[in-house]
């Protein structure tokens, strides 16, 4: 077998011992009816919120405890390009069989779901769930009422300010959801000030709950800056998580058209 890194490696059953080192892999898992063959997940796991109660906590997605996966005896362990470190996968190979992730766009997300229905043997599941996702994707689509796409910068950090370029999913999830992306030019998490001239050509700009949880202050923060602009904390897990959570995401963006319509009539 392959991961998307087309790295090979080797199973000789179907597993059921897995250890997810990704919180969005995590709860792919779950929606594929794998819960019970989950043993390890990390802190940062949050949905379903009962699994960090009856799973192994394994440390986070850029440290791990080894001795506690060694411990749990996993078929597999299941891990990201983005999220998790060389040293890590290094390491974690001399454990267990390692399939790494690698997610740029929608149908690398497709692709990611075939191949867990295919390791864990659960096709039909992940079949459906793509199915459902194309039909959430249509459907949005085909309710956008907004004539020109209005620009965005979103910004994923503060101390310092960083925001999602191109190269990385939230770009692609920027353009699915109907939006331009102002920083595109750019590649992955760049550094910026606030006096950057992308900034200046914004329509919008969205402050995502995730990685850096941004609040109310840090609107009022930034509208003493633009004031002419709208400036929105958006759901980060919709525009970053790449498995079953992507069933919310389009109807989510239809609710930002809704609430951002107004901009494009000014």
């Amino acid at each position: 077998m392959k991961d998307q890194l087309n790295r090979e490696f080797q199973l000789e059953k179907t597993p059921k011992r897995i250890i997810s080192l990704v919180p969005s892999q995590t709860e792919l898992l779950v929606h594929l009816g794998l819960e019970a063959s989950i043993v390890g997940v990390t802190k940062f796991y949050v949905h379903p919120k009962h699994l960090r109660l009856s799973k192994k906590v394994v440390g986070g997605t850029k440290q791990i405890n080894l001795q506690k996966i060694i411990d749990l005896n996993p078929d597999i362990i299941l891990c990201n390009k983005e999220e998790n470190t060389k040293k890590m996968i290094a390491e974690l190979e001399t454990i267990a069989p390692i399939h790494i992730s690698d997610i740029y766009n929608l149908e690398d997300c497709f692709e990611l779901i075939k191949m867990y229905g295919n390791i864990f043997q659960v096709e039909k599941r992940a079949s459906e769930l793509i199915s459902n996702i194309r039909k959430e994707r249509k459907a949005f689509q085909l309710q956008i009422t907004t004539k020109k796409p209005l620009k965005v910068a979103y910004f994923i950090w503060k101390n310092p300010w960083m925001v999602a370029a191109s190269t990385n999913f939230i770009d692609a999830m920027i353009t699915e959801a109907g939006f331009t992306n102002v920083f595109k030019a750019q590649e992955r998490y760049p550094e910026i000030d606030l006096n950057n001239s992308n900034l200046k050509g914004a329509d919008l700009i969205f402050l995502s709950s995730e990685p850096f949880p941004f609040k109310s202050d840090h609107i009022a923060e930034l509208q003493s800056k633009f004031p002419e602009k709208t400036i929105k904390i958006v759901d980060g897990e919709l525009f970053s998580w790449y498995g079953s959570r992507l069933l919310k995401s389009y109807p989510y963006f239809k609710t930002l058209h809704d609430e951002t319509q107004k901009v494009d009539t000014i």
